[in-house]
């Protein structure tokens, strides 16, 4: 029985209940005696500790126990919250986060015991005072039954006493004459045979992985030669609540009983050397002198076989680095719907296949059945892509935690206001997006709120307020950012970018407040006074917008100073399938995502102007800059100079641009594939697609182009 298989789940399983801790533990800060948040918080920590048992991270799991115990004590009523410990809940979250991205990265939890956290939530629990040590003992109450589980039982303290039902058990167990050699050359080397009946708690959901805990903890004080039922029976969860097993060993009794009731879940343990079965070992043995010279093989042979019986735990190889974030739980409804629809995509396909094959099948017969399989592969397409889709609370329940520990790191009081949580993003894309928020976030605290003194006297609210708002747009989602801070100070901008030697203090004259705010993009740019572990370094707004242009979207900032700032992310729902505007250029096909497209124009040669030798022209009062495709791909327009222009507008952001293209093909739905690493120095091209004859067209990256 190999965990590696289940760690995938486990750190998904894991996640959840890290985020939903980090949103409980806030809610309780507000809310010290809500016993909902108290029960919810018990429950998740439970759980933590029943995987991570599970699993075999015995650290993980102890700092879970030692949370769990003391929610126990607050559930019955023995101690209150208090802000201290509040502190140490959310020390207890870092270390659990620790655990879980070393698990990530190793597949296994490292070595760090975080004693110092254990010892702090033990000191909570042994200050709680006599009356709360008096309960458990009349026992009453959850706390009682805890106390009385987590404490051996008498009767596990001994071994089975001689002629009990539990001794029958692995008394009962049949040796064969394998087990006999075994047993008889073990005897010969001044081992002991014991046997054990374990019993798992009737309670228990994952009884096999309790099993298979025991089985690695006796393993590593002897050898099991028999178990009963078989070890495949038990890995299979073909059996009660209870096993048997007979273990060859150097050790003594107390230390094998001691280590197979350490595992949690167990709920007794009972065991007594097997003197009758060793005794009759022997007997064989002396029987057998005249093949001693044989024994030996014998012994390696069932030795060998008896290995085989145990669950194949015990390898001390690196186990492989598992691979996280690849699963989306989905609503078996839109299962059905998607089954649904592969079932109709058959038809349709059988319907093709039959019309192939009759004789004098009319043209609209045959269009009939294609625009029915449009009509499925569309339905098919929307519905995957539901599939693929999660709400962006998974990225976003994390960040008030994030604003609690900066407004006391930056002394400031500032409150977070989120909305749209249940926002739906492609798994892909909602990866990705939270460093870039997480920058916005500590930008807008840091540099956008002003201190408590210089709110006070602008008569603003002494706690600041950042938003965070998210919500689809047509194919978009819209993510935005704000503040009732400090805003933009252009003109800090602007000394800071000519001090840098960015822009010369001539450009700085002709360019306009909104372009001076996106200098704030570039690599290594901040208006930072001081370097802190909070902002400062210039790191931050430049990978906000290469992560988010990577993503096939787009941000821009508005900003009022003395007002605030609103930083806009606009993402795509999808980065797979999309509808694009079919053009060719010098020849060749490409496509443009039709989102960005605004309209599509004819326009003469003479509308063509040049404004600081750059071509512009004139659309409904607004002048647009051209970029004639040609020239930027490289390739030689089949148009002559007289020729009238065919030009798509695009839109990012509030920048419009027309491209100009030799001529339209039409609107098509395209998958998009990457180009792979190899070919990654183009930023106008962000992909190919592969069209109904075969052949490639390369997509134009809109954005980057503008």
């Amino acid at each position: 029985m190999d965990v590696s298989q289940y760690l995938e789940i486990f750190l998904d399983e894991t996640r959840e209940h890290l985020s939903s801790l980090n949103t409980q533990i806030l809610n309780l800060e507000q809310n010290p005696e809500d016993e909902d948040t108290i029960n919810e918080i018990f429950r998740a920590a439970h759980s933590l500790k029943g995987m991570a048992g599970t699993m075999g991270f015995k650290r993980m799991q102890n700092l879970t126990h030692d949370m769990e115990n003391v929610f126990s004590e607050i559930r019955n009523g023995n101690m209150k919250v208090s802000s201290s410990l509040i502190d140490i809940l959310f020390q207890t979250l870092d270390a659990l986060e620790e655990y879980t991205s070393n698990i990530q990265e190793t597949a296994d939890e490292g070595t760090n015991d975080n004693q110092n956290i254990i010892d702090m939530l033990n000191e909570f629990l042994n200050t709680k005072g006599e009356v709360a040590e008096e309960k458990p003992k009349k026992g009453k109450g959850k706390a009682a039954k805890e106390a009385k589980e987590e404490a051996p039982a008498a009767e596990n303290a001994e071994a089975a006493p001689s002629g009990s039902s539990d001794e029958e058990k692995f008394r009962q167990i049949p040796i064969g004459e394998t087990e006999e050699g075994v047993i008889s050359a073990a005897l010969a080397e001044g081992k002991n045979v014991y046997g054990f009946t374990v019993y798992v708690d009737e309670n228990c959901l994952l009884k096999a992985a309790r099993a298979f805990l025991v089985y690695k903890a006796v393993e590593e004080k002897g050898e099991i030669i028999l178990s009963n039922p078989s070890a495949q029976d038990i890995e299979d969860e073909k059996f009660d609540f209870d096993f048997s097993l007979i273990v060859i060993s150097e050790h003594n009794i107390d230390d094998i009983l001691s280590a197979a009731r350490a595992v949690s879940e167990i709920s007794k343990v009972v065991g007594a050397p097997l003197d009758a079965v060793a005794a009759k070992a022997q007997e064989k043995k002396d029987e057998e002198t005249e093949e001693k010279e044989t024994a030996p093989a014998k012994v390696e042979q069932a030795d060998k076989g008896s290995t085989a019986q145990a669950p194949a735990a015990k390898t001390n190889k690196a186990a492989a680095k598992p691979v996280v974030n690849r699963t989306v739980r989905v609503d078996i409804e839109k299962l059905d719907v998607l089954m649904n629809l592969v079932s109709e995509l058959i038809i349709a396909k059988n319907s093709l296949v039959s019309a192939s094959y009759t004789d004098g099948v009319s043209g609209a017969s045959f269009n009939e059945q294609i625009e029915y399989l449009e009509s499925v592969t569309t339905n098919l397409h929307e519905s995957v892509m539901k599939v693929r889709m999660v709400p962006i609370e998974s990225v976003v329940s994390k960040f008030p935690r994030m604003i609690r520990d900066l407004s006391k790191k930056l002394d400031k009081k500032m409150e977070l206001y989120m909305s749209g949580e249940e926002t739906e993003l492609d798994r892909t894309v909602v990866d990705e997006i939270g460093d870039p928020l997480m920058h916005l976030l500590r930008n807008s605290a840091d540099h956008g709120l002003e201190s408590a003194e210089v709110r006070a006297q602008r008569g603003k609210p002494e706690v600041g307020s950042i938003f965070l708002d998210a919500y689809q747009d047509g194919n978009n989602v819209v993510i935005e950012v704000r503040d009732d801070g400090n805003g933009i100070d252009v003109e800090a901008v602007k000394n800071k970018a000519i001090e840098r030697g960015i822009i010369t203090p001539e450009q700085a004259d002709n360019m306009a407040e909104k372009d001076i705010i996106n200098l704030l993009f570039n690599a290594g740019f901040s208006t930072a006074k001081v370097i802190s572990d909070v902002s400062g370094r210039g790191v931050g707004l430049d990978v906000v917008k290469s992560k988010i242009e990577a993503l096939s979207g787009e941000v821009e900032v508005h900003s009022k100073l003395g007002e605030g700032s609103t930083w806009t992310i606009r993402l795509p729902l999808t980065l797979a399938i999309i509808q694009a505007l079919m053009v060719v250029v010098g020849g060749e096909k490409y496509a443009i995502s039709l989102g960005s497209i605004q309209t599509i124009e004819d326009v003469s040669p003479d509308e063509i102007k040049l404004v600081q030798n750059e071509e512009v022209m004139t659309l409904r009062g607004s002048v647009i800059p051209i970029v004639r495709l040609d020239k930027a791909l490289g390739t030689t327009s089949l148009k002559g100079p007289d020729d009238n222009l065919v030009v798509a507008v695009a839109k990012k952001g509030e920048k419009l641009a027309g491209f100009v293209v030799d001529e339209l093909i039409g609107q098509q739905e395209i998958v998009i594939k990457s180009l792979g690493k190899y070919i990654n120095k183009s930023k106008i091209i962000s992909g190919a697609t592969i069209l109904g004859d075969g052949e490639v067209a390369l997509i134009i990256d809109a954005n980057a182009l503008i």
